[in-house]
């Protein structure tokens, strides 16, 4: 099951990362992922909210540009080659990875969390399941 990414466009300047948590901190919104990407003159913030409409109201209120984005999420085990074992499976999927990230694990210490956009959504879900990975929904991230 795929879960609500919302990706703002920031212009990279001093303060923009600051007005948009503000933003959000007005709103009562709670950041449960977070990934910041950067070019020489504007950057991404990939975000996963606890709720994915408020969050983005009180963006686009703001004057924000923001989009959502279908993205999966999985525990893995937190351990060496636990990482590993996702990407294979991707790799023997013939899924490519567009980019990923982490977030801690509401659900305990001995799990991570990846978070990562994928070029065929379904099929990697498909593939990451039927090898026991957990997906995780919009509630449990």
């Amino acid at each position: 099951m795929s879960v609500k990414q919302i990706s703002v466009f920031l212009e990279n300047k001093p303060g923009m990362l600051n007005q948009m948590t503000a933003e959000l901190a007005k709103s009562g919104i709670n950041m449960r992922a977070l990934s910041l990407a950067e070019t020489k003159d504007f950057g991404i913030a990939r975000i996963i909210a606890d709720d994915t409409l408020s969050a983005m109201n009180a963006l686009k209120e703001n004057g924000f540009i923001a989009a959502l984005t279908p993205v999966l999420a999985f525990e893995i085990p937190n351990e060496a080659g636990g990482l590993n074992h996702l990407l294979q499976t991707l790799t023997d999927a013939e899924v490519n990875i567009e980019y990923m990230y982490s977030c801690l694990s509401l659900r305990g210490q001995s799990k991570a969390v990846m978070v990562f956009r994928v070029t065929d959504t379904e099929k990697s879900e498909s593939a990451l399941v039927s090898r026991g990975l957990y997906s995780l929904t919009q509630e449990e991230i």
